[in-house]
């Protein structure tokens, strides 16, 4: 029995040592850390790695109700402890404030890498100014605006044509699929100039990529919790071994991708050129012809255009299945935005109401762009975002934090506590971000950190908002939505952005100006 245990490839053994490593790790990091000066002040410990690898699977959860007991706490690891907090004061600190003293940082670069690589996510220094001073400037284009909404537009239609025969045949459709085809779609367009064509559902190698890109998504995170992944990746086995495979396909698709780009421009065939609409030739034309560094940015633009995108329309519909009479106060803005009589709503087509969806009436949509703001404070796509430490440091609460030590702060949490939110934290609640005017107010990105804050805020967000508003827009003018299943509630995917784990299927009727809604009773928060 003894010599069955002690292996090395038995779990419980690996497990075993684990705990007693861990175990020993928070004994010597807990001894009173005295150098002739007072003890320092240390956050209180909320678990260990070992803990966070149990709960993986409601990882969001679990952090969540260890923020509800201390605003700021520590994990404990085998190399160093990790400090994760809700404390607008203390993001606000490592964001902007102290925000040389906090990056990526070589731990998370290395972590990273396999499947990021050098692009901006992972990046600090020299290297992050160079990748944010590019992109910063072509996604402030006017060229690239006006690109970005026609295929945006041009993606919806297709979505809403998809979802006007699933009304008129009584089909229920899956929403998270046939939304993660659009984004996909889209920012490869916008990105690349690329026609990915997945809405339709005969490109198998864009439904090969999306999968591997997905899979790979969560595996990369897995990293961060599961103490042995170096070991299985020397051994090429185990979650390790299926990352390999997944950035195979992601690799071969995307290289194969940047060749072509290159020979058509070289070639003087690339339609794109000229016009510069695409970021791919922006940056081929801009930067030294390098594929692994244009790799590095296709995958970072996928992994920002496609995934939080997708996520937050999905959740946006699902709260507003659950909230039906929130739906029906954003469809009935729209329609009044749009200029629609009811006599038009009851005539009109996806691609002919597209056509009323004008700048001028996205920025009337007041209450819509507060409901989609809604939906991510409760649901952001990046649920948490870890920096590390290049020296000692104490945070704004006074908790001492160690060179080299990372700090995690957690919009997901941060957008469940009532010591932020107040009360109602748990309610979703569009009002809370307009005046007495109707306007929308932003909250202070230290507070709501869904794009981040300081010189790392999110430089698509206004692009994302854009995509979101038109794409919602569009389809609610057009279409009621239902839950196939009232009382199913969906888990999310721990991965790097907050994906809906499994189908949400969903039922489609033609709105006409109607409200066909029934009163909404209860609700259901994950």
């Amino acid at each position: 029995m003894a010599t069955s245990i002690i292996s090395l490839s038995n779990p419980i053994f690996i497990l075993i040592i684990t705990a007693l490593f861990l175990l020993l790790s928070v004994y010597i990091y807990n001894q009173p850390q005295k150098k002739g000066k007072t003890t320092k002040k240390y956050h209180p410990v909320g678990g260990t790695k070992f803990h966070q690898f149990i709960h993986f699977r409601r990882l969001h959860h679990y952090c969540t109700d260890l923020a509800k007991k201390y605003k700021t706490y520590r994990i404990y690891s085998p190399h160093n402890s990790e400090i994760y907090t809700t404390d607008p004061a203390n993001v606000e600190y490592i964001l902007r404030t102290n925000f040389d003293n906090y990056g990526k940082g070589s731990f998370m670069n290395h972590t990273l890498k396999d499947l990021l690589g050098d692009g901006i996510f992972t990046v600090d220094g020299d290297e992050w100014r160079e990748q944010r001073k590019v992109s910063s400037h072509e996604f402030s284009k006017k060229v690239l605006r006006d690109f970005s909404g026609v295929v945006f537009t041009e993606n919806t239609i297709k979505v809403g044509n998809i979802l006007s025969k699933a009304a008129s045949s009584n089909q229920t459709v899956d929403i998270t699929d046939l939304f993660m085809k659009s984004t996909t779609d889209s920012i490869f367009k916008v990105a690349f100039g690329i026609d990915f064509d997945n809405i339709s559902g005969s490109n198998e190698k864009g439904a090969r990529f999306c999968r591997a890109f997905d899979d790979a998504n969560e595996l990369v995170l897995r990293r961060f919790f599961d103490l042995s992944w170096k070991i299985q990746k020397f051994f090429n086995i185990g979650p390790e071994a299926e990352l390999k495979k997944n950035v195979k396909v992601i690799d071969d698709i995307i290289y194969k991708l940047i060749q072509t780009k290159i020979e058509k421009m070289r070639e003087g065939n690339d339609d794109t050129l000229m016009k510069k609409q695409d970021l791919l030739s922006r940056f081929l034309q801009i930067k030294d012809i390098d594929q692994k560094y244009v790799r590095d940015i296709v995958v970072t633009f996928v992994l920002a255009g496609k995934d939080p995108i997708a996520t937050s329309l999905y959740w946006f519909i699902y709260m507003l299945c659950k909230h039906p009479q929130i739906q029906d106060k954003v469809a009935k803005e729209i329609k009044e935005a749009t200029n629609m009589s009811m006599k038009e709503l009851e005539i009109i087509d996806v691609a002919e109401f597209a056509t009323r969806v004008t700048e001028e009436a996205l920025d009337k949509m007041q209450y819509l762009h507060a409901a989609l703001t809604e939906t991510i404070r409760l649901y952001p796509a990046l649920s948490m975002d870890p920096k590390t430490c290049f020296s000692d440091d104490v945070l704004p609460d006074g908790g001492f934090v160690k060179k080299g030590e990372v700090v995690v702060y957690m919009p997901y949490a941060m957008g469940r506590m009532t010591f932020i939110w107040g009360d109602d934290a748990l309610e979703f609640k569009p009002e809370r971000w307009l005046d007495e005017n109707g306007v929308f107010h932003p909250a202070s990105p230290f507070k709501f950190t869904a794009f981040q804050a300081g010189p790392r805020t999110c430089m698509g967000r206004d692009f994302a908002y854009r995509q979101m508003k038109i794409f919602s827009s569009i389809l609610l003018g057009c279409f009621a939505f239902k839950l196939s299943d009232e009382s199913k509630i969906p888990h999310y995917r721990t991965m790097i952005n907050l994906q809906i784990d499994g189908p949400l299927h969903i039922s489609v009727s033609k709105r006409y100006g109607a409200d066909k809604s029934e009163s909404y009773k209860g609700e259901d928060l994950i």
